[in-house]
């Protein structure tokens, strides 16, 4: 191929330099917007939501208050949606509204080393840009910090060249909150998103307890409401950890102080006393009296090597760290999931690249969760749900090389069956594989944390499964017993032609526990308990049915409705070797419960199954 003459290579460099220009931020994740999770119209709704939540929870909790979060999502177009976030938290001092709002990259927690939701300054912003690039609306925007003072209201959209916000409009105006943010959206988008949609606020609902969401959806309504009235501690910010930063960060460092080395290196980082930063200007070869500022290149280097090698104990985690704890978890599964088990673990602390993280997990098993196909997957970081990109997650690679199997629970890939497995990452940063935070990176201490948790949740759910089946053998048992030696009594009293023998002390007997009995026999339901247990404490009977048991003899001392299901409450003391009795008309079935018993104790049996 024939070169081209020199003057015509000259001209098409001079062309190819006039093209030449830098981007703005805004202008990159105009063309780009995938990379944030705005990369389709049903996905643009969710993480809308989501980063507008996220910004209401961190205000709510650097404010020391409990969230009370409103979300509606209408339709005002034939592909025109309209989403309002509301909260009560602090408000927004106004002039720094439109950078919060109109400008990427514009934040307060970038800098900070502690655990946040959000951290980058992209995520509400880029929603704003999403807006003004499919529907061209501006985002509207009402906050209020406090009760003297007066709320505003902006119109704000982005200049893309410059990244810089663009307020169309901004006045005073009357608000009913006293403090808070209200954010309004419009644009593009479908509702095949409902679901999605749903699903991210229940799970935000479970690692968020504290929090209330009441949620408008079209001509819908949904409440999910918080189950702790405790406020959560936010996190402090601690200074970096020797073994956590890089020659970058430490030249930032150092250009921005006028420290002596020693004292910069005592103040600037987490961790480090006078006799650890001896070591380390030792080390580097440095006297601990020079300015920092005054540092070559080459000096900055070996400092940073023997920051590296100088032993250092961890980063301090009870400052920077909010981990949910493993009651609230419980609690917050509870609400949501109605399961026969559930078990949940806060690992210790640890720590990866410097940055120090709390691995939670929890398992739950059977109730109302489906009996077919995989395990359902919570997947959790900083309370923050991830939603998308499942099999790219660390923390489902980890759920897979688990063997379930010597668990007692069926496994193909995931494990399989009635089994619900979360797993909670908190940490001052989270290694997200992307900027749109929807999967962690495979970092071998955190593997290794979240392996160890659902180990011991697995050997927990094991010993419930054996006690269970177990359990479920012994009631067969039971009723078998209950069920052949009245037929065998009846018949032999036919036989020798005497009166029925009342059996239930025979079986009281056999099994040495307090026997309760359900049956149905021509519209009539008979609850009957038999101590042979050496039990004499109060009980309570629960029988839950369809059934109002209002001929109930005795009466319940407590009756409630719900969905068309009676839950009636009988509570007593049946002596030894004694018996008691209900009667009412109805046509049984549900179930039956026996509390204030040791599980040991008491064998129940629903002789209609």
């Amino acid at each position: 191929m024939p070169r081209l003459p020199g003057w015509l290579r000259l001209v098409l460099a001079d062309d190819l330099a006039k093209q030449q220009r830098s981007i703005s931020v805004a202008e990159f994740f105009e063309k780009n917007k995938h990379l944030l999770g705005f990369d389709s119209p049903t996905r643009g709704v969710i993480t809308t939501i989501k980063e507008a939540v996220d910004n209401s929870l961190d205000a709510c909790e650097e404010a020391q208050v409990l969230p009370d979060i409103f979300i509606s999502i209408k339709k005002t177009g034939s592909d025109l949606f309209r989403i309002i976030v509301e909260d009560n938290g602090p408000g927004i001092v106004p002039k720094q509204v439109p950078f919060v709002f109109g400008k990427l990259l514009y934040g307060s927690r970038f800098h900070q080393i502690r655990q946040t939701r959000g951290q980058q300054g992209i995520g509400i912003s880029a929603a704003v840009l999403y807006a003004q690039l499919t529907s061209g609306l501006p985002t509207i925007v009402i906050s209020r910090t406090g009760a003297k003072e007066q709320a505003h209201r902006f119109e704000i959209q982005i200049k893309i060249e410059t990244n810089e916000p663009d307020v169309l409009k901004e006045e005073a105006i009357d608000w009913d909150r006293i403090h808070g943010t209200r954010v309004q959206i419009e644009f593009k988008s479908t509702m095949a998103a409902k679901k999605k949609l749903l699903e991210y606020l229940k799970y935000t609902s479970v690692v968020n307890p504290h929090a209330r969401f009441r949620v408008e959806l079209d001509d819908e309504a949904f409440t999910f409401e918080r189950v702790s009235q405790e406020v959560i501690q936010c996190p402090v910010a601690i200074q970096p950890h020797p073994h956590g930063i890089e020659l970058g960060q430490l030249k930032r460092m150092v250009a921005a102080s006028d420290q002596k080395l020693i004292d910069f290196l005592v103040e600037g980082f987490s961790r480090v006393g006078k006799k650890t930063a001896q070591e380390m200007c030792d080390r580097a070869g440095l006297k601990g009296t020079l300015k920092v500022q005054g540092l070559s290149v080459d000096q900055q280097k070996a400092l940073l090597a023997a920051m590296q090698e100088v032993s250092v104990p961890a980063p301090p985690t009870t400052q920077c760290l909010s981990p949910i704890g493993e009651e609230l978890i419980r609690r917050g599964l509870d609400k949501e999931f109605q399961m026969d088990f559930v078990s949940a673990r806060t690992r210790p602390s640890s720590v990866f690249s410097g940055h120090p993280f709390v691995v939670e997990a929890a398992i739950g098993y059977g109730g109302k969760l489906p009996a077919e196909g995989n395990a359902i997957i919570l997947r959790f970081a900083n309370r923050v749900p991830l939603m998308y990109q499942q099999g790219a997650c660390a923390i489902t690679e980890c759920i897979t090389n688990v063997n379930w199997k010597s668990y007692n629970l069926s496994q193909q890939g995931l494990p399989m069956g009635p089994v619900l497995i979360l797993v909670h990452v908190a940490s001052t940063n989270v290694p997200f594989t992307s900027e749109s935070k929807d999967a962690i990176a495979s970092i071998p201490e955190i593997e290794k944390e979240i392996v160890l948790a659902l180990q011991d949740l697995g050997r927990e759910l094991k010993t419930f499964l054996s006690r269970r089946d177990r359990s479920k053998l012994a009631e067969d048992r039971a009723r078998a017993v209950c069920a052949i030696i009245p037929e065998i009594s009846a018949k032999v009293s036919e036989i020798v032609e005497k009166p029925l023998v009342d059996t239930t002390p025979i079986e009281g007997k056999l099994m040495r526990k307090l026997i309760a009995k359900k049956s149905t026999r021509d519209g009539k339901v008979v609850i009957e308990l038999a101590n042979y247990s050496g039990f004499e404490g109060e009980i309570s009977a629960y029988d839950i049915s369809a059934d109002d048991a209002a001929d109930a003899v005795p009466k319940a001392d407590f009756v409630s409705e719900m969905d068309g299901q009676f839950t009636k409450v009988w509570k007593m003391t049946i002596p030894s070797k004694s018996t008691w009795q209900v009667t009412y008309s109805g046509k049984g079935g549900g179930i039956i419960e026996i509390r204030g018993i040791d599980d040991n104790k008491k064998m129940v049996v629903d002789l209609d199954v």
